[in-house]
Parts: C-alpha cells; sequence; structure tokens
C-alpha cells in the first residue's frame, strides 16, 4: 500500500513538473528520449521500462503510466519527468546495491532463517534496497519475538551509504529475555484436576531444577498445541460438546513472566449410536467395517476417528488412490447424548507413477538408489510402497537423510512424479586407530574402506593392523545389486599373524590365511539370508603346554618330533539371517537390527567344529525428536566340537575362542582380556590338592601357574545398555552427524568343556616368599562391566569415536582402560 502510495505521489508531482515544463503546451511528439542519472542499469535496460516511443504523442495520461512502470521495476527510488523542446527527460535515482548483510545480536534465530526470511522479500546481496520492505520486515521479526516470550525485543535496520552507489544493510537485534510462565490456570474444569490436564502440556511453570527437559519459555505456538491436547483430552472420552471458552495471555507487573487462564466448557459424554460407510470404499467394505475400531454403544473417542479417517486413506492409498476424501459427520442427538457418524468416502481417480526422480546425489549413481526403491514407474502410486523405499534407502550408510515427495503433472489428473530428495554423508572412510597398553604397548591400525565404491554402492575396503603381538592384512568386496532381484555377492581375503608371547596370553605363534566368499538374498524389505563359504589354512608354532589346549595339540602332534609346528586345512560353511528395521544406517534413533549366525567346517576338514552367534540391537524414542533415545545390545556366541576324527573327539580350536574386551564388545578393557586364562604346569614345587594328596597324574616337583591374559572361551554373553543424550554445544540439524551416548556395557567369556574344577581350592608351596598360597578359580564365571561415555563424529575423513571408560568390576591382572580414540569406526 505504501509503495502504491509513493507511486501515485510522486506521478502528480512528475504530472505537475512535466506541466509547468511545457507550460502552453501539455502535449507533444516525442522526437528524442534522453535517460539521466543511470549507473548500474544499462540505458537499453531502462528504456523497456518506458511505455513511450520515439514518434508517440505525449500526454499527462502517458506520463502517469510512464512513472509507474519504472517504479514498477524495482530499479529507481525517485522518478522526475521533464520536457526539453521536444525531447522527453526521465531523470532517475537508482534504489543503492546490497553490498553486504549483516545479521548481530540474534540468538533465537540462525543467521540461515533470517537470509531465507530476507530473500523471500527480495532482499539479498547484489539487488537493489527497496527501503519500503524493511519496515514490514522489522515489525515481522518482532511479532516472532513476540510470539515466543521476548516482549522487549527490537530489531533496528541500519542502512551504511557506500561508495558507487552500494549500502551495507545491517539487522541490529536486541532480544532480552524471554518471559517465563508464572502460572497456568484452568477455569471451569470439575471432571479432571489441573494437574492431570497440564500433565502432557509442552509448557510447564514451577517445575524442579533437576527436570531441564521442560519448557518453561512462553511461545504462541506452543500455547496453540497444549489447547489443542486439552481438547482432545476431553473429546477422546466422550465429552464431544467440550469447548475451550477462551484465554487470555497476561503479563506480571515486572513484565519477566506470563500469566495464561483458559475458560472451558467441559459438557457431558456422548456414546456412539450408530457407524455408517458410505461413499465408494472399491468393494473392500467388509475388511474396512471389520477393522474399524468405532463400536456403536461406546463413548464417543476423537482419537479413534481421527485414526479411522486415516487407516481408510492409507488403506486406499495402497492400491494407487493416493488423494481419497475421508469426512467424518456427526449427527449429534442431545437429548439422549448419543452421536451417529457417517463416514463418507471418496476416493478420487487411482495415480499412476510417471517418473521418478532423485535429487542430491552428487555421488551415488541413479540407478544405485532405484535398487533400493520399491515403487515403480508406471505403476500406480502406493503410500507404503514410497515408505518402504524411503526406509531402504536411509539404511544406506552413506545416506544422511532421504525425503520424497508427490508432485502432481499440469494437464493429467491421474499422474505424478516422485521426487525423492537425499543428502548423502562421506560413504568412504580412512581408518586409523592409536592405543596403548601396560602389556600390549603402542598398537596401529590404518585401512581404507568406501561403502559407495565409485558411487556404485559396492563395498570395498583394505584393512591393516599392527599391535605388538599381531599383524593383519584384510580385503574384502561386496556388491549388493549383484542382479536386479537383489542378490549380493562378495568375498574376502586374508592372513594375519600372531605371537603370543608378546600378548602375555598362552604361548603359541600362528599364521593364517584364508579367502572366502558369501552370496545373500532378500526375503522381504527387512530380512536376508546369506550364505557363505571361507577356506582357512592354520599354522601353529612356538607353542606353550596349557592344560586347555592339550586335547586339541593331541591330536596333530608329531610324536618324534613334538615340538613341530602344526598345521590344517579347514573349511567353514556359514548361514546367516539379518533383519533391519532402523530408520538410518548409521547413527540410527529408532528400530531393530537383529543377526543370527551358524558356521560350521565341513566333514573334510581337518578340525571339526561349529560356532553360532546372535546379535541384537534396539532402540526407543524417549523424546518426539528422537534427540533422547534409549538403546539395548546383546551379543551371545556358542561354538563346540563334532564328532571325532581318527579316534580323536573333536573340540572348538583354541584360536576359535570368543575373545571379549575392547571398542566392538566390553569397552573399558583392552581388547581379549576378558574371560578364563591359561593354565599350565612347572616344575618349582608341588601341588597338594584339597585332600592334601598329590594332585593326579602330575610330578612330584611341579608348580601351577596361570596366564596374565585371557585364552577365551567357546561360550559368550556380552550386552550393555545406552542413553543417547544431544551432544552439548552442538546444533539440531547436525544430529545425524554427531552422536553422545552414556553407557554401561557387562558380560563375559567362559569355558563349557574345560574341567576347572579340577585346578580349583589347591594349595602351591612354596611361593616366592616362602608362603602356602590358595588359588581360587571360581571367580572366572563373574561378569565383568564398565561405564563410560562415548562421542562418535561422521568426519569426511569417516566415522571418528571418542570413547571415556572405566572398567567397574575387573580381576587382578585385568587390563582396564580409561581414554580410548579411534578414527572409522564401526558403529
Amino acid at each position: 500500500m505504501k509503495l502504491k502510495q509513493l507511486v501515485a505521489a510522486g506521478a502528480i508531482l512528475s504530472s505537475a513538473s512535466f506541466a509547468n515544463a511545457a507550460a502552453q503546451d501539455s502535449e507533444f511528439v516525442v522526437e528524442d528520449i534522453r535517460v539521466e542519472g543511470l549507473q548500474r542499469v544499462a540505458l537499453g535496460a531502462a528504456l523497456t521500462y518506458l511505455p513511450v516511443q520515439v514518434g508517440d504523442e505525449l500526454n499527462t495520461f502517458r506520463v502517469t503510466q510512464l512513472i509507474r512502470s519504472l517504479y514498477s521495476s524495482t530499479h529507481f527510488e525517485n522518478v522526475e519527468i521533464l520536457r526539453d523542446g521536444n525531447t522527453l527527460v526521465v531523470r532517475v535515482a537508482e534504489r543503492p546495491t546490497i553490498s553486504n548483510i549483516i545479521f548481530e545480536g540474534n540468538d533465537d534465530i540462525k543467521d540461515e532463517q533470517l537470509q531465507e526470511s530476507l530473500d523471500g522479500n527480495g532482499v539479498r546481496v547484489g539487488e537493489p534496497l527497496d527501503k519500503t520492505v524493511l519496515t514490514s520486515i522489522e515489525n515481522g521479526l518482532k511479532d516472532f519475538f513476540y510470539s515466543i516470550g521476548k516482549y522487549n525485543a527490537d530489531v533496528t535496520a541500519i542502512i551504511t551509504p557506500l561508495p558507487r552507489n552500494r549500502v551495507d544493510l545491517k539487522l541490529l537485534f536486541e532480544e532480552g529475555d524471554a518471559a517465563e510462565i508464572a502460572q497456568i490456570n484452568i477455569v471451569g474444569n470439575e471432571l479432571f484436576s489441573d494437574e492431570e490436564l497440564m500433565e502432557a502440556f509442552e509448557l510447564q511453570y514451577d517445575t524442579p531444577w533437576w527436570d531441564f527437559l521442560s519448557e518453561t519459555r512462553y511461545q504462541q505456538q506452543t500455547l496453540q498445541g497444549d489447547m489443542e491436547t486439552l481438547r482432545n483430552h476431553y473429546l477422546d472420552r466422550g465429552y464431544l460438546r467440550f469447548n475451550v471458552d477462551s484465554t487470555q495471555v497476561s503479563m506480571t507487573p515486572e513484565k519477566s513472566g506470563i500469566y495464561i487462564a483458559m475458560n472451558v466448557s467441559e459438557g457431558e459424554q456422548y456414546t456412539i449410536s450408530e457407524v455408517e460407510l458410505v461413499g465408494d470404499v472399491l468393494g473392500h467394505e467388509e475388511y474396512i467395517e471389520a477393522v474399524l475400531p468405532l463400536t456403536p454403544g461406546e463413548l464417543y473417542n476423537q482419537a479413534e476417528v481421527t485414526y479411522t479417517e486415516e487407516f481408510i486413506s492409507k488403506y486406499l492409498g495402497r492400491f494407487g488412490y493416493a488423494y481419497p476424501t475421508v469426512t467424518t459427520v456427526p449427527d449429534i442427538n442431545d437429548e439422549d447424548k448419543t452421536v451417529k457418524l457417517t463416514l463418507s468416502v471418496d476416493p478420487g481417480k487411482r495415480i499412476y507413477v510417471n517418473r521418478i526422480k532423485f535429487n542430491g546425489n552428487v555421488v551415488t549413481a541413479d540407478n544405485v538408489l532405484r535398487q533400493n526403491v520399491s515403487q515403480m514407474e508406471g505403476t500406480w502410486l502406493s503410500n507404503n510402497l514410497l515408505e518402504s523405499s524411503k526406509n531402504q534407502l536411509s539404511r544406506l550408510t552413506y545416506m544422511e537423510e532421504v525425503e520424497f515427495e508427490t508432485i502432481r503433472i499440469p494437464g493429467s489428473e491421474d499422474k505424478v512424479d516422485v521426487n525423492f530428495n537425499v543428502k548423502e554423508q562421506p560413504s568412504g572412510s580412512f581408518n586409523a586407530g592409536i592405543g596403548y597398553g601396560d602389556r600390549t604397548k603402542l598398537s596401529l591400525q590404518a585401512g581404507i574402506q568406501q561403502d559407495n565404491f565409485l558411487g556404485t554402492g559396492k563395498r570395498v575396503g583394505i584393512n591393516l593392523s599392527t599391535v605388538s603381538y599381531q599383524r593383519s592384512a584384510q580385503i574384502t568386496y561386496n556388491d549388493p545389486y549383484f542382479t536386479i532381484d537383489g542378490i549380493s555377492l562378495g568375498g574376502s581375503i586374508g592372513y594375519s599373524e600372531f605371537d603370543g608371547s608378546d600378548f602375555n596370553v598362552i604361548q603359541y605363534n600362528s599364521k593364517r590365511w584364508s579367502i572366502g566368499a558369501n552370496i545373500g538374498y532378500p526375503i522381504n524389505e527387512f530380512n536376508r539370508i546369506n550364505f557363505g563359504l571361507t577356506y582357512s589354512n592354520v599354522e601353529l608354532f612356538n607353542r606353550g603346554y596349557y592344560e586347555q589346549t592339550e586335547q586339541f595339540y593331541n591330536q596333530f602332534t608329531n610324536g618324534e618330533d613334538p615340538d613341530a609346528a602344526i598345521k590344517y586345512d579347514s573349511y567353514l560353511a556359514s548361514v546367516s539371517w539379518s533383519r533391519s528395521t532402523l530408520n538410518r544406517g548409521l547413527f540410527p534413533t529408532a528400530g531393530s537390527s537383529q543377526r543370527a549366525s551358524f558356521s560350521i567346517t565341513t566333514p573334510n576338514s581337518d578340525v571339526n567344529y561349529f560356532k553360532t552367534v546372535f546379535d541384537g540391537k534396539w532402540y526407543f524414542p524417549l523424546s518426539r525428536n528422537q534427540r533422547w533415545s534409549f538403546l539395548a545390545r546383546m551379543r551371545l556366541g556358542y561354538g563346540n566340537g563334532y564328532g571325532d576324527i581318527d579316534g580323536n573327539e573333536q573340540i572348538l580350536p583354541f584360536t576359535e575362542n570368543f575373545t571379549a574386551g575392547g571398542a566392538d564388545s566390553l569397552r573399558g578393557f583392552e581388547n581379549n582380556t576378558v574371560g578364563p586364562r591359561g593354565i599350565f604346569l612347572g616344575n618349582a614345587g608341588s601341588i597338594v590338592g584339597p585332600d592334601g594328596e598329590p594332585f593326579p597324574g602330575d610330578p612330584a616337583n611341579a608348580q601351577i601357574s596361570w596366564s596374565q591374559r585371557s585364552l577365551g572361551g567357546n561360550a559368550m554373553a556380552l550386552g550393555g545398555i545406552e542413553l543417547i543424550v544431544p551432544t552439548p554445544f552442538v546444533e539440531e540439524d547436525m544430529d545425524n552427524s554427531v552422536r553422545t551416548s552414556l553407557f554401561v556395557d557387562v558380560g563375559n567369556v567362559w569355558d563349557t568343556e574345560f574341567d576347572y574344577d579340577r585346578y580349583s581350592q589347591f594349595e602351591v608351596s612354596p611361593n616366592q616368599r616362602g608362603e602356602q598360597v590358595l588359588l581360587d578359580y571360581s571367580d572366572w564365571s563373574l561378569y565383568r562391566s564398565s561405564a563410560g561415555v562415548s562421542v562418535q563424529w561422521i568426519s569426511p575423513m569417516g566415522p571418528m569415536v571418542f570413547s571415556f571408560s572405566k572398567a567397574i568390576q575387573q580381576r587382578e591382572g585385568d587390563d582396564a582402560r580409561f581414554f580410548t580414540f579411534n578414527i572409522g569406526q564401526t558403529f
């Protein structure tokens, strides 16, 4: 309106100037046009805004048109029309160009949000400044601050002139403190207490200091939500005539607090007398009527009415009717307090998918994303398939965000395009890890893994690690889209060397080569089954003689050369089932994942054993935005030998034992330190059993010893809980890249086959101090636990983990740690 007034005033003044200049003759034929005052706008561009050409007759009406056209171009803030003989002179003053936009003092509104608002009003760097819109922008921002309880807020636009008709624009904010809610009163309620009604409110007052999740600042939008919550509380309990008559919001005298009062009329309860389904439900009347929650004779429930409408809409959407109209018409009988509900259904036209497009994928090829989309082009639009496609895309580890939208095609009532808008995150990672233990000393690991190799969705990895006791290398490959049906194909090649003397566990050295392949089949959207076969060649040498390993060694020992190296081959066949309903591939906050595997060596192997493992994770959101979430983890494992080879009963090779400790199992303990220790007998001293007799079968001069580290065992039980919390000092939009959690890990590893009772409760004599020592191995069955804080961050190099953990329950000799740091940790 202001702009129109300025234009009208300018037109009147310019017309007057023109009339005075024209003097006795106010109309003339234009022989030439001259434009003065141009700086940034080109002459040719300015002439395009003039509705007058040479040879036209100019009068007062056409001058008004000319001025309006120039102002509407948004390039000029002043226009003057003059006459020089038969030459039309247009004198203009251009609007200054915005050189820079500065925001200062804004805390509640981000710079990006402010810039979006300015963009919507045409205020951006490089564009001419229309000063008339600044006042409306200032008032709009003030209204926003008032809506969140900041009644002392002020916004000022400061324009600083610069050379060459440029300006700097600064928006100066004085937000002030937000008014706290001093009291909320509900007036007119008799059926429910204030406390019961306000229990589900987001706005709270007079909360305890430790309730940091409550919202005590006044916000207009939140108040509207709480009023709807109040209304639903009554409507869900049959009070169909409930109404919020009025709402008053007032400030305390010192303007530091807010009083809120809601005046309500409760009414009486209404019962459903009849439910009628009318309209076209495509022949699915029986099914819909069978599952409807609305039942005659029960109290009216608004939540069930809304659910019924949504259910019918989604159900019809499964068959391509994406835009149905479902309306519930209540027929209220106030005399007997009943209501008849008529569900009117109009399915509309069946909608077909014209094209499926992907936006935002810079690295990933479209065909890779298309492999994870259940909705097909040319078929009818299904909301179930669209949601399923979104979930499958979100579970890809190289996708951070996935959204979709349907866009109607102009001129076509039954076709839409589907746009999937994705945001990628680093799919490749550089693995690097540094660790230190008083026994393991310095440990290093490095590797490169690409989950989306060259945008094909294939996983390729090379990993190297070295510690004082082990060196290993592994190459892995997996193609999840080997066939169009979703069959995957993968394989791996690995080599490792292990030195038990440096590990301070049972003494042995080993070399292992392995090569394997696997193939996977999708069962449905959530379930998958994999089959694999791996060949391994193992060589053991420089071995020590421990009680737990003797049975395994005996079947390979050469009587003529008992210290010779042992070699054996195995062919390990495996089958696994996996299920995932997680909402994201990395940093999930809802859903669950489970994996169960069973592996067994084939009868033609040199060793016969089997292993079975179960892994499970369950996420439970604790808040609506899922920034707070609870995670429960469990891992179970068991292995053993089967049958016999050449009369030797088979057991699980100790090299295949389960171990615990480290970032992937029990944080707070060094790798592979939790579980039974190796027992060995020496020749210094004598062993006497509890009955006073020498230990059966042992030399008269023998001494029992044990390793400081774990040998592992054939059974394992690990678990843990985590509270996922918002990361301090990190914005909410970074939740997909940074995660902080408080955790407790618990578990143990044990051996179900070895007879530890045979070695318990005996005396060792003498020790180095000449004392009798009583050893008790019963504590080996106790669990180990740790607690700590973990911060995970997806950087451009890949995932990083900072973990601060402390062992809670540990025995003498357990190697515990308090701080770990890894780059490239797999979550």
